[in-house]
């Protein structure tokens, strides 16, 4: 049950933060760069597929060991880590190839998974520990 909180709470948090942040700051600063290669329509399959993914990983690894020593900021801090190197691969390997990827986009990707998968990861952690009786300690 606990671990089902846990993922639940961690989804929350990412999709509502990130749900915020893209469509505010992140589509428009794309849409500068790349626009043209821009669909006008999301593919949902593959996003919700990242995010139910990427979260299982980081309450895996990060989340769920973080619960179990009683450490949020553990998880805080693993979050970020995965974050940083979930992100930095892609906006890398994508500025790497691709001609039109700008640093800006780079940079602001990068800066903003390490937050927002640290945030996610001790917030799950936090809500879990709130909800959960016997936790607290």
């Amino acid at each position: 049950m606990k671990i089902l909180i846990l993922y639940a709470s961690t989804v929350l948090v990412f999709l509502a933060l990130d749900a915020v942040m893209l469509t505010r700051f992140m589509k428009p600063l794309f849409e500068r760069h790349i626009g043209h290669l821009m669909l006008t329509e999301i593919r949902l399959l593959p996003a919700a597929l990242f995010y139910l993914v990427f979260i299982a990983g980081v309450v895996w690894l990060v989340s769920f060991p973080a619960l179990r020593a009683g450490a949020p900021l553990q998880a805080l801090i693993g979050g970020a880590v995965i974050g940083a190197m979930a992100y930095g691969t892609y906006e890398f390997t994508s500025y790497a190839i691709m001609r039109d990827w700008h640093p800006s986009m780079v940079a602001a990707d990068v800066l903003w998974g390490t937050v927002l998968t640290g945030v996610s990861a001790w917030a799950g952690v936090a809500i879990t520990r709130a909800v959960v009786p016997g936790l607290t300690g």
